[in-house]
């Protein structure tokens, strides 16, 4: 039996949402009446927050209903119109608060601070203003931000313009799969056949995909180059020493922490690539090259679960995080907060979504695989972060930094892992799961963190001079290949082409988080797995913090030092007992 989602503690029926889509309508018509006066007096700017916070709370229920509804039936017209109806509130939002920002940095925090002793309710948006204050050493005067503001459109083309290329205009021609069927080969379905267990298709796809990308080399040379001008460029209009700066500022994040990921990184390599060591011998290769790394040393396990049965496994498995935390996840499948069903006209994938008045939902699609279990364990994962910010903050301090969104996740994921294999006296089951630890730690911490380097040396070489040519980012990044594969790997020459296919690499600075999230999820669940004193109560504090705290004194909340090279070299350690695992079941 799946699990159909509940909506009425957002709203009881669409007659009420229709009815609060009117009201909030007529609120935002109001916000003119405080434009030139939110720093009249005290009084006054705590009327305008508190105005606004209301504003706010009913949009972000509006727009839950909306979307959510939408997402479970997309051929249903009227919640694609209710949906779109709530989009252009969040506009016209946007445009009628246009005048706040700069108001509030037109005067001094002192002002604020004088506000605060007359009126001690102000107390409840001081992080708030705060954090607005902090900005101040970002803005230009007037002229300059609209100037900036008109050019902001062109700074997103590179990443608009190589997506469509990427998934668009580029031809990888055809393949053959295992069946001997032939195959389109899209950016999308490569990576499914580069982890084929055969390696002339695994061969095959890798030469056709990256044989394509160096015919137009050219012209991503110079869209990724343009991409990494702007990013310096609007550093330097903002009086920051590099574009990485400028990025991080933005998440409250030092540099140092970037600096501690690569140096905690790379001096584990040697620990990584053992694993390629046990692969090229499981896999019986002795010539192994880069598209090798990627294939799967089992088959997908097809045990078939059902949603109960799902419900139980990941309950037990998070008994770990004791009875309040377990409770709350026994009350998300009780009252359906998850929606687990399949068919047609529902939208793919999987999410976690929240207003701040309600309780936090789940969307997915349960099909009884291992990794749908796995899926609704990490979204409950972030349903717990959500639930625990709601309950411990106020509306305007429970959204946590992007910076640890990910970590909750990741925690119940490995968690839910380890327990499986614990419990597990299916051998095969044992190899598929070491496996896929294995291969996501290289996913997420090697490969991420490999992209944060490139990402970095070629903004501080375009920063120092240097033309970016085709010649030059390829070279970079082939070197970097080299770097992180080890040299127990053939590096394929085509893989220097890969820096035109990422992404993330078309908008700034974005990978490192990827990899330092997990690497904080691996050290939080390995110390709740084995019952550190003081690990729980420690992590349930981080997870009701919310915004109270910057992400880095957040983890150092639940544990985790961002700043301590350290991290890094525990991190690797649960790395290599879990190869050491592996290993074993195949001797």
């Amino acid at each position: 039996m799946q699990s159909q989602i509940n909506l009425s503690e957002l709203y009881k029926s669409d007659e009420l949402f229709l009815k609060d889509l009117k009201k909030v309508t007529n609120l935002i018509k109001k916000y003119h009446k405080y434009e030139g006066h939110l720093f009249d007096n005290g009084d006054i700017l705590y009327e305008f927050l508190t105005f606004d916070t209301k504003v706010s709370r009913n949009l972000e229920r509006l727009y839950l209903y909306a979307h959510i509804n939408s997402d479970l039936d997309l051929k249903n017209e009227k919640y694609q119109g209710y949906y779109g109806k709530v989009i252009n509130l969040f506009n016209e939002l946007t445009e009628k608060t246009s005048f706040v920002i700069p108001e509030i940095l037109s005067n001094d925090y002192s002002l604020f601070e004088e506000y605060l002793k007359e009126n001690p309710k102000l107390k409840e948006y001081k992080l708030n203003i705060k954090n607005i204050f902090k900005e101040k050493k970002l803005i230009k005067s007037k002229e300059e931000e609209r100037i900036i503001s008109i050019l902001s459109s062109t700074y997103q083309r590179p990443e608009e313009i190589s997506e469509l290329l990427i998934n668009t205009d580029l031809d990888y021609g055809f393949i053959k799969d295992e069946n001997g069927k032939g195959v389109h080969l899209t950016n999308s379905n490569y990576s499914t056949y580069l982890e084929s267990t055969n390696r002339d298709i695994r061969k095959n796809v890798f030469d056709k995909l990256y044989n394509e990308f160096k015919k137009h080399e050219n012209t991503f040379g110079a869209i990724l180059a343009t991409e990494v001008m702007n990013n310096n460029k609007i550093a330097k209009i903002r009086n920051f020493k590099s574009a990485r700066s400028l990025s991080l500022f933005h998440n409250d994040v030092k540099d140092s922490i970037y600096d501690n990921l690569i140096t905690g990184v790379t001096k584990n390599l040697p620990i990584f690539y053992k694993f390629y060591e046990l692969k090229k011998k499981i896999l019986g290769i002795t010539d192994f090259h880069i598209y090798d790394t990627f294939a799967s040393l089992t088959k997908e396990y097809n045990k078939k679960y059902t949603f109960e049965e799902a419900k139980n496994i990941i309950l037990d498995s998070l008994n770990v995080m004791g009875k309040d935390y377990l409770n709350v996840l026994k009350k998300a499948f009780a009252n359906n907060w998850i929606d687990s069903r399949i068919f047609d006209s529902k939208r793919s994938g999987a999410y976690c979504t929240c207003a701040y008045d309600t309780h936090p939902y789940v969307v997915c699609s349960f099909e009884g695989k291992l990794n749908d279990i796995s899926t609704i364990a990490h979204e409950l994962g972030h349903a717990m972060h959500y639930y625990y910010a709601q309950t411990n903050q106020a509306y305007q301090n429970y959204n946590y930094s992007i910076f640890v969104a990910e970590v909750a996740s990741q925690v119940n994921e490995i968690i839910l892992t380890d327990y499986i294999l614990k419990n597990s006296n299916d051998k095969e089951e044992k190899k598929y799961l070491l496996d896929q630890i294995l291969q996501r730690f290289k996913a997420t911490i090697v490969r991420q963190t490999m992209f944060a380097e490139y990402e970095d040396k070629i903004h501080t070489l375009e920063a120092n001079g240097e033309v970016l040519t085709k010649d030059v980012l390829t070279s970079e990044y082939f070197k970097l290949n080299q770097k992180y594969f080890g040299k127990g790997v053939n590096v394929d020459e085509q893989i220097k082409y890969e820096c035109f296919r990422i992404p993330h690499f078309y908008y700034n600075f974005y990978v490192y988080q990827y990899a330092t999230g997990y690497a904080a999820a691996i050290k939080i669940a390995d110390m709740l797995i084995n019952k550190k004193k003081g690990a729980l109560e420690n992590y349930i504090k981080f997870l009701s913090l919310g915004s109270t705290k910057d992400p880095v004194s957040s983890l150092k909340v639940a544990g985790v030092d961002m700043m301590d090279c350290k991290l890094y070299d525990d991190v690797f350690k649960v790395f290599e007992k879990r190869l050491s695992e592996l290993r074993s079941l195949y001797e």
